[in-house]
């Protein structure tokens, strides 16, 4: 399914089951938003996407401690789990996806290689989840779009909508 599908359906699925939807976005730089938002209607469950690309944006905007920074690095799993509950402490959400990682070309190292991405996926009254991918080789355009289709297919997931999934 093409990213704008996979959009379009976590679109409906919120909307089925009434609740808000953000984004907490850091390598992606909004892509994921607008992916929602390129959609006619969206503003029916889209409530606001954040841009952190700084350490300071993820602690000012989403409360991502300076400790879990400092300790773990921005790209990291304890990164993007604050990222996605503080999405979700800042909004009307009842779903937020988080993404942090390393776009490239340049930035990597062998510890966080480029195309290294962080997902958090925060569903209210739920324990906050966090995964990674290494989306390598192809560039930074396709790290990114590769990205914003996995952040959206773990939407879909969290809301038991794995049958959306299905070539």
């Amino acid at each position: 399914m093409s990213n704008d599908g996979l959009a379009n359906a976590l679109l409906q699925a919120c909307q089925r089951r009434g609740i808000m939807l953000a984004t907490a976005e850091s390598c992606t730089g909004g892509m994921i938003i607008a992916a929602l938002t390129d959609i006619a209607g969206s503003s029916a469950v889209v409530d606001r996407g954040f841009v952190t690309y700084s350490n300071e944006a993820k602690m000012e905007m989403l409360g991502v401690s300076a400790a879990t920074l400092e300790a773990h690095g921005a790209v990291s799993r304890e990164t993007a789990l604050e990222m996605a509950e503080g999405a979700l402490v800042h909004s009307r959400a009842g779903l937020t996806l988080a993404v942090t990682g390393v776009a490239g070309p340049g930035g990597g190292s062998a510890e966080k290689p480029v195309g290294l991405v962080w997902f958090g996926v925060a569903l209210a009254g739920r324990p906050v989840v966090a995964e990674h991918r290494l989306f390598a080789g192809n560039g930074r355009a396709f790290i990114r779009s590769e990205t914003v289709r996995h952040a959206l297919e773990l939407g879909l997931h969290a809301l038991g909508e794995d049958q959306a999934l299905a070539p």
